[in-house]
């Protein structure tokens, strides 16, 4: 028994793998195809540079600010983005750890630096502040989200649901919600129960106007070898040559040795 479980999670390990691959591939491509890059930051030639100076002069000013009156939570979060803005990250985040411990109490505020530790990939510390904004408040769904997303950035994906769960019963039928949980379905490998969820989005009102749904069920329909259905999916948001890109680069993923079995054996 020790041993099939063994394999069984390499298995899901390397279809987690797979599927994120895949979704990667696929934003890329996008982005190729639109000729997207990223936009330039005025701090990345150098601190010298005239465009540097006054970024830095003012996040100094909000240091300031913000040391002079610790407990003023808008100084925190000024200092906070003045820091990111240098690319201080390391700081910044001991800033944001400082003003969730001081405000233990407000739910808030314990959500607001959950959301943003989430966005800067600190998965971990996001799920203690989400964990916290949640318990303080119990009918904050977007808290839960949140705290399903940095679940799902730390492979505890059953745990996630849960969260998903919780959203969906205080806010029944929210689109980022169900699309948020279909993809916890498919990293974790679940293809069907990831269709079956986009597909309940999909009857949703509203949701033919979010592309970014469509083309996450045309990624789990693909990655169920159903390529034709797929394509049909995917037609609807992008341009024909996007398309064939997107198909082309799915197929020579699943082409590869042993990829059928890593996604047969995760349902």
């Amino acid at each position: 028994m020790l041993i099939v479980r063994s394999g069984r999670e390499k298995s899901r390990r390397r279809t987690i793998a797979l599927v994120a691959t895949v979704a990667l591939g696929l934003s890329l491509a996008a982005c190729q195809n639109k000729g997207a890059g990223l936009s330039a930051d005025p701090l990345a030639t150098g601190s010298t540079t005239k465009a540097g100076e006054p970024s830095f002069k003012r996040t100094e000013q909000l240091a300031k600010a913000y040391h002079d009156n610790p407990t003023d939570v808008q100084a925190g979060f000024a200092f906070a983005n003045g820091l990111e803005q240098l690319g201080q990250n390391d700081t910044m985040i001991d800033v944001l750890r400082q003003l969730a411990n001081q405000n233990p109490q407000k739910a808030d505020i314990q959500a607001q630096v959950g959301k943003k530790l989430l966005g800067l990939g600190e998965y971990s510390l996001a799920t203690e502040m989400l964990q916290r904004a949640v318990q303080l408040n119990p009918q904050d769904w977007q808290s839960y989200s949140a705290l399903g997303t940095a679940l799902d950035q730390q492979t505890r994906h059953p745990e996630a649901r849960e969260k998903y769960q919780a959203a969906l019963a205080i806010k029944p039928g929210e689109l980022s919600v169900m699309n948020n949980m279909a993809m916890s379905y498919a990293l974790q490998g679940q293809l069907p129960e990831a269709e079956k969820t986009l597909r309940e989005a999909m009857a949703q009102p509203g949701a033919a106007a979010i592309p970014r749904i469509r083309q996450n069920l045309a990624l789990v329909v693909g990655l169920q070898g159903r390529f034709d259905e797929s394509k049909q999916i995917a037609s609807q948001d992008l341009p024909p040559d996007q398309v064939q890109a997107n198909l082309d680069f799915l197929q020579k993923m699943l082409a590869k040795p042993n990829t059928w079995a890593q996604l047969q054996n995760n349902g």
